[in-house]
C-alpha cells in the first residue's frame, strides 16, 4: 500500500474555515468519483510543518492507493471530470505545498483512527524498520501504521508513525493533528 502525502497552507488572506471547506469539497468529490485502486483519504490539521516554508501550521492530506499504477490513476482522477472543479478551487486558495510518496511498512492503515502524525528521521541507510524497532510494546499494530518515504516530491521526513494516541517516550519530530471534519472514504483497509 502507498500513500501520497501532501502538505499545504492557505494563501494570504484566506480564512482557515474557507480553506478547510474547499479541501473538504475536493476530498468528498474524489470519494464520490473514486478511481480504481483508491483506498481512501483524509486531511489532518497540523500544528507545524517544519519542512514547509516558515515551519508554522498547515494541513497534511493522505491519499491511500494500492500501488504505483493506482497512484497514476488517482492523479488523473483528481483533475478529471468530477473532482476537477473542487480540486482547482482548493488549489487557488493555497500558498505553498510539498509532497511525498510513502509505503506502509507495518501496522494497519485505518485513517479514521489517526490523531497523531509523528515524523521521524532514523539513522541513514536503516531500511528494515518495523514498529517494534522503535517502540517495542508501546504500539498496537492494529492502532498504528509506520510509513517510509519512497519518492520525495519536495522536502519531508523519512518515516511517519500514524497513531490514535501518542506513545510515551516517542523520539523524533511530533506533529499533533486531528480530524477537522468528516472527509474521504471511511472504510476498513
Amino acid at each position: 500500500m502507498l500513500a501520497y502525502v501532501f502538505w499545504h497552507r492557505p494563501g494570504a488572506g484566506v480564512a482557515p474555515a474557507e480553506y478547510e471547506a474547499a479541501n473538504v469539497r475536493f476530498q468528498r468529490s474524489l470519494a464520490a468519483h473514486a478511481p480504481g485502486g483508491f483506498l481512501g483519504s483524509a486531511c489532518l490539521r497540523a500544528a507545524e510543518l517544519p519542512w514547509l516554508g516558515d515551519g508554522g501550521p498547515g494541513y497534511e492530506d493522505w491519499y491511500l492507493v494500492e500501488d504505483f499504477a493506482a497512484l497514476g490513476v488517482l492523479n488523473e482522477a483528481a483533475i478529471g471530470r468530477g473532482p476537477k472543479t473542487a480540486h482547482d478551487a482548493a488549489a487557488r486558495l493555497s500558498r505553498e505545498g510539498s509532497a511525498g510518496i510513502y509505503r506502509m511498512l507495518d501496522g494497519s492503515a485505518s485513517l479514521e483512527q489517526v490523531a497523531f502524525a509523528s515524523w521521524i528521521a532514523p539513522p541513514w541507510g536503516d531500511h528494515q524498520l518495523l514498529l517494534d524497532d522503535f517502540f517495542a510494546d508501546e504500539i498496537d499494530p492494529q492502532q498504528a501504521s509506520l510509513w517510509r518515504r519512497q519518492l520525495a516530491l519536495g522536502p519531508g521526513a523519512e518515516l511517519c508513525l500514524l497513531t490514535a494516541t501518542l506513545p510515551e517516550g516517542l523520539s523524533g519530530r511530533r506533529l499533533p493533528a486531528h480530524w477537522h471534519v468528516e472527509v474521504g472514504i471511511r472504510a476498513a483497509l
